[in-house]
This record gives C-alpha cells, sequence and structure tokens, in this order.
C-alpha cells in the first residue's frame, strides 16, 4: 500500500497551525501579565513589551490595547483590595507603601476625588492613588471604570506615539 503524500504530512501543518495559535496566546498572556504585574506594587515595565508587540505588526491594535488595558486595570485592583486591608497593616515594617505616601495619596483623593483615579497610569504617584482608593472605600464598579479609562488613554497615546500617528 502506497502512502500519499499528503497523509503523510497534515499532522506537521496541523502543529505548525497550533503553534501559531500558542505563539499568539502567549505574546497576549506575557503583555496581560506584564500589565497586571506593573500596576501593582512590584516594579515592571509593560509600555516596553506592548511597543515590541505593535512593531512586530502581527497582532490586532486593538486587541493588544485591550489586554494591557485590562490587564493594567486588573492589577489596580489589587491596590484597591490591599487599601481595603491596609489599616491594621499600614505601620508594619515590611508595608511596601510608606506611610508618607500614603498619607499624600489619601490628601489628594480627598480633595480631587474620585476623578483622580484617572491620573492612576502615573508612575509615580498611580499606585498610591489606586491604594488610597481602597482605603476610602471607592466602590469597587465606580473604581474599575475610572482606572479603565485611565490607563487604557496612556496606551492608547504610547499606540500612536509609536505608530508615529502624534
Amino acid at each position: 500500500m502506497k502512502t500519499e503524500r499528503a497523509d503523510f504530512y497534515p499532522p506537521f501543518f496541523i502543529w505548525l497551525g497550533y503553534s501559531s495559535i500558542m505563539f499568539d496566546f502567549a505574546a497576549y498572556a506575557g503583555l496581560f501579565s506584564a500589565a497586571f504585574i506593573a500596576a501593582t506594587i512590584f516594579p515592571m515595565q509593560s509600555e516596553a513589551i506592548l511597543v515590541g508587540l505593535i512593531l512586530a505588526d502581527r497582532y490586532s491594535l486593538v486587541g493588544l490595547l485591550l489586554v494591557a488595558s485590562v490587564g493594567n486595570t486588573a492589577g489596580a485592583a489589587v491596590n484597591w483590595l490591599l487599601g481595603r486591608g491596609v489599616e491594621r497593616f499600614r505601620d508594619s515594617r515590611w508595608f511596601p507603601v510608606g506611610e508618607d505616601k500614603l498619607d499624600k495619596a489619601q490628601a489628594w483623593y480627598r480633595k480631587y476625588g474620585k476623578w483622580s483615579l484617572l491620573l492612576s497610569w502615573l508612575p509615580i504617584g498611580g499606585d498610591a492613588i489606586t491604594v488610597a482608593a481602597g482605603v476610602l472605600k471607592e466602590p469597587l464598579p465606580t473604581f474599575l471604570i475610572l482606572v479603565f479609562i485611565g490607563k487604557a488613554l496612556r496606551y492608547v497615546v504610547l499606540a500612536a506615539a509609536t505608530l508615529s500617528l502624534i
């Protein structure tokens, strides 16, 4: 019985198709993870990964912006949760946000209210604002909407700059 050449190769081509899907998934998952970690109290640069993926010109720009924005917002929600329980740990030596930074963020938040969450993307003070929102018990739906808007706008501006649109 003679094996047709077409019978021999399909598994290889099927594997190639799956590997392409896996590479795409890994790119989006890596971007989500970097954006998530960058929004928490740990230092990370999700912007560099986003720029690299945009320049690769292989992925949907809207998809990249959504994944980065959702990941960054989810990471900020961790800060909000941390803020909800921070009062009992605030004076602990291991606590990652200094008391002076937290006091400044709370004062800022009291002065400007929930609208200050639109600035949660700022590299200095942005994380503290999200923690302060938790401490001051900002409702989670309001928090998520405002933080998402701020972080999405930052990524849109970054994408526009990367593509030389601005």
